[in-house]
């Protein structure tokens, strides 16, 4: 009958056996904590912004021995890299104590980010010193297997088992599969665009590893907050690959398709951006390139073939980006070739 909500912000609190073995491993243990309750909808956790504190405890032993020395607890350190850097500074410190012949004492450190420095802030060498006491007023809350069977049971796909598929079955590199797996709302939208594109899953790999993510990180948003849905992405990758846009078109189309809200095909008939298809009028337009640059036109003759992205960049001035840039290439070789 305690209602919770009423008391603030709820607070939970995770401890590890010690099992980690360096400062790397601490940073990957939080990298992985961070990306899988960020995953599951329990918190944003952003550690910067206080959803998110490390208190690390780091104690060190002789190589081959089992035993640990007294440990130090490095406290409410709000940062991935400053508790990597910390449990650095901390092992080394108590490296050289006991190798010039001093005793760890069991003290709290306090990191200072801006100094990367830590300093002793109180000791606790027993149980009392934590102030620890149960509190009487509240029960413990035990669950039985069937309940937590059942919670299981209704966890989402996990990241490092749809990083496994994404490599398995859409036959991604492990560098893809794990950005692309990095937040949910990425993972969900990447697999919505595969299956409107019919299952190019490289395809939309590639457009959202570079050109999707650079609009994102632009827009400050992420995956799921984007105008730009999953099928309009997969509309616009198919209107290039089939060569109705060009790749530059394309590429411009995402923000204005996210800026305006309209489809895709809407944006490309209203501004015109469609490839010119017509041979004739393609031909054309690249002779009146020719025709105004005489001097290019006899240095590419001499030799200098270099010149040609030059002249497929004017015509691809001229057309406003529309004309199709292999095509443009044949037909400029054709004409340059002729005396």
């Amino acid at each position: 009958m305690v209602d919770f909500n009423r008391c603030g912000v709820p607070l939970v609190e995770m401890v590890t056996e010690p099992d980690l073995r360096s400062a790397e491993e601490a940073a990957q243990y939080l990298t992985q904590l961070r990306q899988l309750l960020r995953w599951i909808g329990v918190s944003e956790a952003d550690m910067e912004r206080g959803h998110l504190r490390c208190d690390a405890n780091v104690s060190i032993r002789e190589r081959g021995s089992q035993v640990l020395n007294t440990k130090t607890e490095i406290k409410n350190v709000n940062s991935i890299d400053a508790v990597r850097q910390a449990i650095i500074e901390e092992s080394k410190r108590q490296i050289e104590l006991v190798e010039s012949g001093g005793k760890v004492v069991s003290y709290t450190l306090d990191w200072d980010a801006d100094t990367g420095k830590l300093s002793m802030m109180r000791s606790k060498e027993t149980e009392a010193d934590y102030r620890y006491f149960r509190e009487p007023d509240l029960l413990p809350v035990v669950l039985t297997e069937e309940e937590i069977a059942r919670v299981k049971a209704e966890l989402p796909e996990l990241p490092l088992e749809r990083k496994a598929r994404f490599e398995a079955d859409y036959e991604l590199s492990a560098y893809d599969a794990e950005i692309l797996t990095s937040e949910r709302g990425l993972s969900d939208y990447f697999e919505e665009a595969v299956k409107s594109l019919g299952g190019e899953a490289k395809a939309v790999s590639n457009w959202m590893m570079n050109d999707l993510s650079r609009l994102m990180n632009d827009l400050g948003k992420t995956a799921s907050e984007l105008a730009l849905t999953p099928n309009s992405l997969a509309q616009i990758i198919r209107m290039v690959e089939d060569g109705k846009i060009n790749a530059a078109t394309g590429k411009s189309l995402l923000r204005k398709v996210e800026e305006s809200g309209r489809e895709p095909a809407q944006i490309v008939e209203a501004e015109g951006l469609a490839v010119i298809a017509d041979s004739g009028a393609l031909r054309e337009q690249i002779q009146a390139v020719l025709d105004s640059a005489t001097a290019e036109v006899e240095s590419f003759r001499a030799g200098k073939e270099s010149l040609l992205g030059w002249f497929v960049g004017q015509v691809m001035r001229a057309t406003g980006g529309k004309a199709d840039p292999k095509r443009t290439r044949e037909i400029l070789l054709e004409l340059l070739s002729q005396k």
